[in-house]
């Protein structure tokens, strides 16, 4: 039982502050004249009396009830119900009348209403109208019974009755008592001959809007309602502006009564007084009301104008809807309930009924019933989310916000994410996440929403019919009486207040208002009513649906199966050490592990590979788990919503190598780069999903089986919270596992129970309870800290680089530095080390970033899960010495880890050379890249692709050659050749940033080169050829392309010009000695294979048939090649050590004479060559 009203207010003008020119209201009496004890008065309230400011009126106006929702420190609301009526009053001018016709702020008074503006202002008023306003102030929301209670009262005064006014106040605030909801109907008279009927509603929590969200709809419409509730429930600002108190009273409560379940927790003022507009420029979110006259110019704020039924939603402003099909499906039932003609006006001949229905009240109710509806849709699934971390002496929860979304398939919905942020959602959680309380209409709707979404599907018709049957309960919540009481409510004439000569508001004896009230408050036993009015009582919620449920996965898993039994054969394969077969099946494992369901089963079959608390690798099974973990983490985002982070979490620190003696790397310094280690959130959400786990165990182990299966509940199957159950379950042989129930109950099942016993329980029972979920709280504190710095301190924290990592680069490079024996996480961030002259030391500065982090993560868990202040204390200071350990520890970890011997490579194959072709640079080892051609052997009917290809590029005198064997490991035994000419080359691209799957790596520097003759070569380049290496090779390709003159093709690499010969007859006084040299020439020119021709006076072509081998390379030549002249006998021998090219060593040079060029002009593949521009 509560007081209908806590205070009776009088607020006048205040003429005293007038006169300093001040225009303000005052408090003139207040009953009681003490504050309650449990409802202290609230202080200004005089200024939400007249919201636009108190001002003298020249001119009678009519009385005006509006009601303005005040909050106190405790988010209560406290309604004041307020009637305004005007007095009139004698104002004497301070001024002279001739002085007047400069200001009209002589009188004590500031401010005159519009009306005088009209007027001339030599005109002199003596009779003015000063507002005062009654006030009700109370916790309930009963409008209608504070309007007819004002009413009453000033129906009393204005006509003069012969009713005490202490008697209607010392009843309305000590003898009527009003039952909680649920509760019965109150029928009372405040003493005034009236007779009235109070109705509690039904529930508690379900609001009371009778038709104020019907009225809301009809100012502003589906579409822009809509969008204001998409504005409340994403926490943007919202201002209502109209001209009239009761619409902005109204629109603001049928908003926030839409957000039913939830509560509208920020700030809510329907009406804000003028002189407060300020308030606006706040930059935390509301919902306010203000008069048209007083709206500011506001940047980020959204306006609706219920007058012009418009809404006005600013550019800066970002407003996500509900997500599809939702919306739509919200909208449709709008139309039908608020436009049911919709469903005939097409018809050829339409039905009489021009309407299903007219009453506003049912309508408002059919409106609340498709938001419900809406929300039930929307939060599907969601008390699999709830993480319960204690379960005595009152019950904790959280709510696991990644796995909703990523279970539902929200990620990218803008709307869910925010609302799932909002403070409100979190006092939802907390308010409705227990398993063992009073349910209400929600919890109802919840649990049965699927089936009827199942019988709409069937049949659309129904859809109607199931908002009519909600409706119908919404409403009857309202109106539990179906008996409706005629009421009788004392109201003045009409047009009473237009009377010229009206008594002033007399002073009320506070003496005899304070005595009614002392005596009506001993009359009522309000503790024997107590005690016969029973709350609603507590029982187990709804489980409602499993969100593993609500899409079917029937199909996923008959598609997955054969890909999962891929995976668990690669995975024994790396354990059973069959490394060649491993590789076989890797690649496909890897593509697999884009799906969900796969990365899931990775980390139950990594799980079952570890024995004890960690598993000791061999170098290269090591290499091949760290890259399994790496790929299943990578397409995953920072708030871990699939679990594939948490499960991995525990394996990190599981798996491991050796060094050198004493020395081992776990798997954590090789998966430190992405991005969901530095989510906090992620980090939450992991502890208390293995706290739940602790706790739960805890209660399982103190009962035996057969006491839950004797409860006498019927628990609900358990959907798995998170990978967690995967990792850390013993008893799980086989992902699948995961799909069947477990029979055992959940944890909120088992936290109902103990809250449904907890008042039998022993006290020291109950404290040791209480002990051990606080020690199992703490226990995970210690872990998950150890955790946190095992993945947030770089593996070379002590070298000396800086470890702000780029986004970016991380994403890019977060896969390649960290497959390899010789990399780890740390080498990706060379590229982003900052330069300066600033000596620091990288680990001290590292180590105090995660010592921080450390240490609110720690603060953040802890004080949510009720833990002492010396926990806390002593895992603060346990937090720098695990830091500072572990970075000692990773020292000789780096150094041991740079000392590995690197991954043997395939071995360079040498392709094969024509004659007279020889290399001009050393092999590039190299990658070729498929190029959109066929890439298998099979042809259109498949095979294993011979693409990507490990091997080298070579560059020879005449063709650009790659050779090398496909990486597949099913076609690795053959062997792959592309090549063409170099001069056949017609254009040269740089690619950068290519990935290859096969390898798992992101390669940094590529070419294309493609041929004229329909050939493309597309590589990239292995990490060990440098920039230098990769520079020259082009420099020296473009300089083979275009030699500096036509004789240094390869063309002419086998000829040599032969000048022709002169006859000297006179010789020199020297000719002895030129003698002498020309035979040793002649010797030396014999022993290389020249031969000396007898006649000189023409020149002819002969074959060089000198020696066998020679004829045989010959054989295969073009004729040009295989022409030679020899030596001119009146040529100085001395010019042939002169000639610029250089002959390999092996090839017998030909010679022929001048007009070899003519010859060789005369072919038609020269003359084609020509044609076309390649000469």
């Amino acid at each position: 039982m509560a007081r209908l009203a806590d205070y009776f207010v009088v607020i006048g003008f205040d003429h005293e502050k007038a006169r300093e020119g001040i225009s303000q209201g005052i408090i003139l009496q207040r009953f009681p004249e003490k504050d309650w004890s449990d409802t202290p008065f609230i202080d200004g309230i005089e200024w939400f009396c007249q919201p636009q400011g108190w001002r003298l009126s020249s001119e009678r106006q009519e009385p005006r009830f509006f009601v303005s929702i005040l909050t106190d420190v405790d988010a209560n609301p406290h309604y004041c119900s307020c009637l305004s009526f005007f007095e009139t009053v004698s104002v004497t001018p301070s001024k002279p009348v001739d002085e007047e016709e400069e200001t009209i702020e002589g009188e004590h008074v500031t401010a005159i209403t519009t009306q005088h503006s009209s007027r001339s202002l030599n005109q002199h008023h003596t009779i003015k109208y000063a507002p005062k306003c009654l006030v009700l102030v109370s916790r309930l929301d009963y409008i209608e019974t504070f309007r007819n209670c004002l009413g009453i009262i000033y129906s009393v005064y204005l006509e003069s009755m012969q009713v005490p006014l202490e008697t209607l106040i010392g009843n309305i605030l000590g003898c009527i008592q009003v039952p909680p909801p649920g509760g019965p109907q109150v029928r009372f008279s405040i003493g005034a001959g009236d007779r009235q009927a109070l109705q509690p509603p039904l529930s508690p929590t379900l609001p009371v809007t009778h038709t104020a969200v019907y009225l809301l709809f009809k100012q502003l419409g589906i579409r822009n309602v809509l969008v204001l509730f998409c504005a409340i429930m994403t926490e943007n600002k919202i201002l209502f502006q109209s001209r009239s108190y009761a619409r902005l009273t109204d629109a603001c409560r049928a908003l926030t009564a839409l957000m039913y379940p939830f509560k509208y927790s920020h700030v809510h003022i329907p009406l804000l007084p003028s002189y407060l507009v300020e308030v606006l420029s706040t930059p935390t979110p509301f919902v306010i009301g203000v008069h048209s006259s007083d709206v500011p110019e506001l940047m980020d704020v959204i306006v609706a104008d219920l007058d012009g039924g418009a809404i006005f939603v600013p550019d800066s402003v970002s407003l996500p809807l509900l997500p599809e099909p939702l919306l739509s499906h919200t909208t449709n039932c709008l139309s039908l309930i608020l436009q049911s003609e919709l469903s005939y006006a097409d018809f050829a001949f339409p039905p009489l009924v021009t309407s299903r229905h007219s009453h506003p009240d049912l309508i408002d109710k059919e409106i609340r019933a498709v938001f419900l509806r809406t929300f039930a849709q929307l939060l599907q699934g969601y008390r699999t989310c709830l993480t319960i971390i204690r379960m005595v002496p009152k019950p904790v929860m959280t709510f696991h916000k990644a796995a909703f979304l990523g279970e539902r398939g929200l990620i990218d919905c803008d709307f869910t994410t925010r609302l799932l942020d909002c403070m409100f959602f979190t006092a939802f959680v907390s308010e409705r996440g227990p398993a063992w309380r009073a349910c209400d209409q929600w919890d109802e709707l919840y649990c049965e929403l699927n089936e009827l979404l199942r019988k709409e599907e069937q049949n659309p018709k129904t859809v109607l019919q199931h908002i009519q049957e909600l409706a119908q309960d919404l409403y009857t919540n309202e109106n539990p009486n179906r008996q409706p009481y005629v009421q009788k409510i004392i109201k003045p004439p009409e047009g009473a207040f237009a009377r010229i000569h009206q008594p002033a508001f007399p002073k009320i004896d506070s003496e005899q208002v304070q005595t009614l009230i002392n005596d009506g408050l001993a009359k009522h036993n309000l503790k024997s009513r107590l005690q016969s009015l029973k709350p609603l009582p507590p029982r187990i919620v709804p489980m409602g649906p499993q969100i593993t449920n609500i899409n079917d996965t029937r199909q996923i898993v008959s598609n997955s199966a054969r890909r999962l039994e891929v995976l668990r054969s690669c995975i024994n394969c790396i354990f059973e050490n069959k490394i060649s077969d491993a590789r076989k099946t890797f690649p496909a494992v890897l593509r697999a592990l884009t799906s969900r369901a796969e990365r899931l089963a990775l980390c139950t079959e990594l799980g079952q590979h570890v024995v004890g608390n960690k598993a000791m690798l061999e170098h290269q099974q090591f290499d091949l788990v760290v890259r399994l973990m790496n790929c299943a983490l990578q397409d995953g985002l920072a708030t871990n919503e699939f679990g594939v982070a948490a499960a991995l979490l525990p394996l990190s620190t599981a798996f491991c190598r050796k060094l050198c003696t004493g020395v081992i790397q776990f798997a954590y310094t090789c998966i430190q780069e992405h991005p969901v280690w530095q989510n906090q959130q992620f980090w939450e959400a992991a502890y208390y999903q293995d706290v739940q786990r602790d706790i739960k165990a805890l209660y399982l182990e103190s009962s035996s089986s057969n006491k839950y299966s004797n409860m006498g509940m019927s628990y609900h199957p358990s959907s798995p919270r998170g990978p967690n159950d995967l990792s850390n379950n013993n008893n799980t042989k086989d992902w699948t596992n995961r799909l069947p129930h477990s029979q055992e109950p959940t944890a909120l099942e088992i936290a109902a129970e103990q809250m449904r016993l907890w008042g039998t329980i022993d006290p020291e029972k109950q404290k040791e309870r209480i002990s051990s979920e606080e020690s199992t709280l703490y226990s995970q504190a210690i872990h998950y800290a150890n955790r946190m710095v095992f993945l947030l301190v770089p593996l070379d924290v002590g070298g000396g680089k800086s470890h702000h990592r780029d986004k970016h680069h991380m994403e890019d490079e977060r896969m390649s530095n960290s497959i390899t024996n010789r990399s780890s996480v740390a080498e990706s961030d060379s590229g982003d080390a900052e330069s300066g002259f600033e000596e620091t030391d990288p680990a001290g500065e590292v180590g105090a970033t995660v010592i921080k982090t450390v240490s609110r993560f720690v603060d953040k868990v802890c004080t949510e899960g009720g833990v002492s202040s010396e926990h806390i204390r002593s895992l603060h200071q346990m937090i720098p010495g695990v830091v500072h350990i572990h970075i000692e520890t990773l020292d000789a970890v780096h150094r041991e880890s740079k000392r590995l011997p690197p991954i043997q490579k395939p071995k360079i194959l040498t392709p094969n050379m024509l004659p007279g072709e020889e290399p001009m640079i050393e092999g590039l080892r190299a990658y070729l890249l498929p190029d959109g051609r066929e890439e298998g052997t099979g042809g259109s009917m498949g095979g294993p692709p011979l693409l990507p290809t490990e091997g080298a590029i070579f560059l020879t005198n005449y063709r650009i050659i790659f050779k090398g064997t496909p990486l597949d490991p099913f076609a690795c035994e053959q062997v792959v050749t592309r090549a063409f000419p170099i001069t056949s080359l017609t254009k040269e691209k740089r690619i950068t940033q290519h990935y290859l799957s096969h390898l798992d790596q992101w390669m940094q520097e590529g070419h294309q080169l493609r041929s004229s003759t329909f050939q493309l070569i597309r590589v990239a380049f292995d990490e060990e050829v440098t920039a230098e290496n990769i520079e020259c090779f082009r420099k020296l390709l473009h300089k083979l392309r275009h030699p500096d003159h036509i004789l240094h093709h390869f063309a002419f690499c086998g000829q040599q010009m032969v000048p022709q010969p002169t006859n000297n007859e006179n010789k020199g006084k020297n000719a002895s000695l030129k003698g002498i040299a020309k035979k040793a020439f002649v010797k030396t020119a014999r022993k290389a294979g020249f031969k000396q021709k007898t006649s000189s006076k023409r020149q002819k072509y002969v074959l060089n048939n000198s020696g066998a081998v020679t004829s045989m390379a010959n054989k295969y030549m073009t004729s040009p090649g295989r022409m030679a002249m020899p030596f001119p006998e009146n040529e100085d021998e001395l010019s042939i050590d002169d000639f610029e090219v250089d002959i390999p060593s092996g090839v017998t040079p030909h010679v022929t004479d001048a007009k070899t060029l003519e010859r060789l002009v005369e072919r038609s593949y020269v003359r084609d060559w020509t044609r076309l521009g390649l000469a």
